[in-house]
């Protein structure tokens, strides 16, 4: 598809009024690509538009050139002059009729010296976009713009964001609240920073508690969103009445209490990082929305028929999963598809050894910072045994599981050294129902029980001593078995030895 932009500019208007070309009609009739739709912005003469509408059309027709998708939409700037509310009209448009078309031809003759700079400063930064004017004699001619002036417009454009922020330092230093000693999350920031200078959607998965917003914190510092705004929200925590206001807000009288027009989080990330923690928990009427929002760029507000431009970057997250949702058709499979672009995994603590002790020392710090601002506080150091039987532990719910129970130990123990005794007392253990699972058999089936429950009791036996540092008395009392004698008994049958 190819398209034009244009502004409507006075002599346009003039020249409709006598049957005449001028800019617009010029470049739309006579350019060497047709043009499948144009889209024209003005901010007066409201009550000419419809005719200009028609007399395009017209003319368009004639030439037997397309003349379908020919319109004038109102665009909202304090005045013709104003660079700041003009540039963020001119970037909505050409960021999302760029991304839409093979081309996108602007029209730089037509509206003020304000609109054509802008245009040519926003349109320099798409790789499809080029530039066209219209000379006294009603000729079409295609403007090149110097490269170096591209050049200046990376550092100045609309954004604010200088080049450099593109620069590996800055984009490291964005990641480096990220403990990284371990091979798995060497790995996922690895992707995660190719991801931040990116534009496309992400999508980072794993458990409860392992940094997923920390994550989706530093893919955004590290991109060229940076010194814009990020907003984060936990979909899981909005009620189903109200995410849809929350999300593309809503217009007044829209509600019951709805005293006034409200912006929701789209509008509010414009330019930034909006940032979806468990996006798997949104209603699916939800759903359709933020797949519009994905695809072209635009949102409408709750109680309202107008459509408003935005651009933001999604970044979502969620514990769950997506596929199996989407099997169960819980979660749209477009969306799906939409949202998993960029995807990183984030590793469970189990599956970062390595990172734990320095993981510990960072969280011991927080708590003694935060225990300072009490006078009766005594700071607290943990012990090296203590750190070595944390490495040991499963930890189910991750880096949050261990932070609550490393300030429990730190509160509760009267020692300004924390030991593993006090880190043992301080875990909680939380009883989960497994799925009972129905075994079915036939007639001809053969199996070996023994065999089957002497893998059952292997697991568990070396689960056990790994919780308890291969402490045989902690692992009896892990497993409920009378003595560590019955213990080392079930060690010599199952073949299981250990370092003591």
């Amino acid at each position: 598809m190819h398209t034009l932009l244009t502004w409507l500019g006075t002599k346009d208007l003039e020249n409709m009024l006598v049957e005449a070309h001028a800019a617009i009609s010029t470049i739309a009739l006579k350019s060497t690509i047709s043009f499948d739709k144009i889209v024209i912005l003005s901010n007066k003469d409201e009550d000419k538009w419809n005719q200009f509408e028609r007399f395009l059309q017209k003319r368009m027709a004639i030439a037997n050139r397309p003349n379908q998708d020919i319109k004038v939409y109102k665009a909202h700037i304090d005045s013709p002059i104003d660079y700041q509310s003009i540039s963020k009209v001119a970037d909505q448009w050409i960021s999302k009729l760029s991304h839409e078309a093979d081309t996108l031809s602007i029209n730089l003759t037509s509206g003020t010296p304000t609109m054509t700079t802008l245009s040519v400063l926003i349109g320099k930064g798409k790789s499809n976009t080029r530039f066209l004017q219209s000379s006294p004699k009603n000729e079409v001619i295609e403007v090149e713009i110097p490269l170096d002036f591209a050049h200046a417009y990376v550092q100045s454009a609309s954004k604010g964001i200088a080049a450099k922020a593109t620069s590996e330092p800055s984009l490291y230093r964005a990641f480096d609240q990220l403990t990284s000693h371990s091979d798995a999350m060497k790995t996922a920031i690895k992707k995660a920073q190719k991801i931040a200078t990116s534009e496309v959607p992400t999508l980072i998965l794993g458990e409860t508690g392992t940094g997923k917003e920390l994550m989706a914190n530093a893919i955004h510092q590290g991109s060229l969103r940076a010194q814009k705004s990020l907003r984060i929200v936990n979909c899981g925590a909005l009620a189903e009445n109200i995410v849809d206001s929350i999300l593309f807000g809503h217009k007044k009288g829209a509600f019951t209490g709805a005293d006034k027009d409200h912006p929701g989080l789209f509008e509010q990330a414009d330019g930034g990082t909006l940032f979806l923690d468990e996006v798997g928990e949104l209603p699916l009427n939800v759903q359709v929305k933020l797949l519009r929002a994905l695809q072209q760029g635009e949102v409408t507000r709750l109680g309202d028929t107008k459509s408003i431009n935005v651009d933001v970057r999604i970044i979502a997250a969620t514990h769950q999963d997506l596929s199996a949702l989407v099997a169960q058709g819980k979660f749209r499979e477009d969306l799906f598809y939409r949202l998993a672009v960029g995807i990183i995994d984030m590793p469970s603590l189990n599956q970062r050894k390595a990172d734990i002790p320095y993981i510990v020392e960072q969280l011991a710090e927080q708590i003694n910072l935060a225990g300072a601002k009490h006078p009766s506080y005594k700071s607290k150091n943990i012990s090296d045994k203590a750190i070595n039987f944390i490495c040991t532990q499963s930890w189910p719910g991750n880096i949050r599981e261990l932070w609550s129970t490393l300030n429990r130990a730190y509160l509760w123990s009267d020692n300004r050294v924390v030991d593993e005794k006090d880190i043992a007392d301080s875990m909680i253990n939380i009883q989960k129902n497994k799925p009972d699972h129905k075994i079915t058999m036939s007639i001809h089936d053969k199996i070996d029980i023994v065999q089957i429950t002497d893998d059952i009791q292997k697991k568990y036996v070396i689960a056990a001593l790994k919780a308890s540092g291969n402490v045989k008395k902690q692992a009896t009392k892990i497993l409920g078995l009378k003595d560590h004698q019955t213990l080392t008994n079930w060690m010599k049958r199952l073949n299981i030895e250990t370092d003591s």
